[in-house]
C-alpha cells in the first residue's frame, strides 16, 4: 500500500504484514488441525490388552503347609485341643482353669464345671471342631446330647453366639434348634449328622461383627458352616447374639474367647478332640 506526504511516495508495509498475518494464521491452524486429527486417530485405535495388564506379582500370599490328613492342623494353626491338656482353656464362670476331664486324648465335658472358653481372645477366624454325642446317649429332643460352640462369648453362662450341638440324627425337635443351626436364628441348610457314637466335625469361617465408635453396629456377623464336610450354613448373616427367649440383638464387643457349652439338660455328656483355630484378616 503506497501513500503521499509532501509529495513524496511511500510504502506502508501494511500489505506485507496481512500476508505474513495470513500465513502465520493458516499455518497455526493447519498445526491445530494436525494435532486433532492425531487426538481422533489415537483416540479411535483400539489398545490392544495384553495378558500382562492383569498380573499382579506382589506381594505373595504366605506360605501355609496343609496337614497330611484331612480335619488336622495346617501349620499356621493356633492347637487349642490335641488331646494333652486343657492350657489353653479356662472357666467362663471365674476365669480360672478348665476342669473338665481328659482321658485317652478325649475331652469330656463336665456339667456340674459349667462352660470353658478359650484363654485367647480372637476376631476373624477358621475353626476346627469334632465332636461324639455318647453311643448310649438318651433322652429327646432339646434333652438329647446338647451342647454348643460359641463362637464369639460375649459374657458370662450362654452369652454369645452359639452354633447348636445336638443329637440331630433321627430325632426331632424345632429346626432352629437342631444340630447345625445358629441356635434360634436360621436352621442347617441340610441335617448331615452320623448316628451317636460315631465322631462328626465342624469346620467354620466366622467374621466377627464389627461396631462405629458411638456404638453402631457397622456390619453384622457372619458364618459359614460345614458339618462333616457339607455345608450346613452359607454366609450366614447373624442377627445378633443367641438368646433362648426373646429376639436376638447385638452389643458391642470387641475380640471374643470361644466357649463350649456344659448344657444343663440330664442326658450323658458328650466329647470333644482335635480343636484348632486359624486366624483371619
Amino acid at each position: 500500500m503506497r501513500f503521499k506526504v509532501r509529495g513524496r511516495t511511500w510504502n506502508s508495509g501494511i500489505s506485507g504484514s496481512c500476508r505474513f498475518a495470513e500465513g502465520f494464521a493458516a499455518s497455526k491452524g493447519a498445526r491445530m488441525l494436525s494435532a486433532v486429527m492425531i487426538l481422533l486417530l489415537q483416540a479411535s485405535t483400539p489398545v490392544v490388552a495384553k495378558p500382562q495388564d492383569t498380573e499382579k506379582w506382589s506381594p505373595e500370599p504366605p506360605i501355609v503347609t496343609p496337614a497330611a490328613a484331612i480335619g488336622n492342623p495346617p501349620s499356621d494353626a493356633v492347637i487349642l485341643f490335641d488331646g494333652r491338656n486343657l492350657d489353653q482353656w479356662v472357666s467362663t464362670i471365674d476365669g480360672s482353669s478348665a476342669k473338665w476331664p481328659i482321658r485317652d486324648g478325649i475331652l469330656t465335658v463336665d456339667k456340674k464345671a459349667g462352660n470353658i472358653q478359650t484363654r485367647r481372645t480372637f476376631r476373624n477366624f477358621q475353626i476346627h471342631l469334632e465332636w461324639r454325642i455318647p453311643a448310649d446317649v438318651d433322652g429327646e429332643g432339646q434333652g438329647r446330647g446338647n451342647s454348643g460352640l460359641f463362637l464369639a462369648s460375649t459374657g458370662p453362662g450362654d452369652e454369645g453366639y452359639e452354633l447348636q450341638i445336638l443329637d440331630s440324627y433321627h430325632h426331632k425337635t424345632y429346626v432352629n434348634g437342631q444340630a447345625g443351626s445358629i441356635y434360634k436364628q436360621y436352621p442347617p441348610l441340610v441335617n448331615a449328622t452320623l448316628s451317636p457314637g460315631k465322631w462328626q466335625s465342624y469346620d467354620v469361617i466366622w467374621t466377627a461383627p464389627a461396631f462405629a465408635p458411638d456404638g453402631a453396629l457397622e456390619s453384622p456377623a457372619r458364618m459359614t458352616a460345614l458339618l462333616n464336610g457339607v455345608v450346613i450354613q452359607s454366609d450366614a448373616v447373624l442377627k445378633g447374639r443367641t438368646v433362648y427367649i426373646g429376639q436376638p440383638s447385638y452389643k458391642v464387643h470387641g475380640a471374643a474367647a470361644i466357649k463350649l457349652q456344659a448344657h444343663g439338660d440330664p442326658s450323658r455328656p458328650i466329647s470333644f478332640r482335635n480343636i484348632w483355630v486359624r486366624e483371619l484378616p
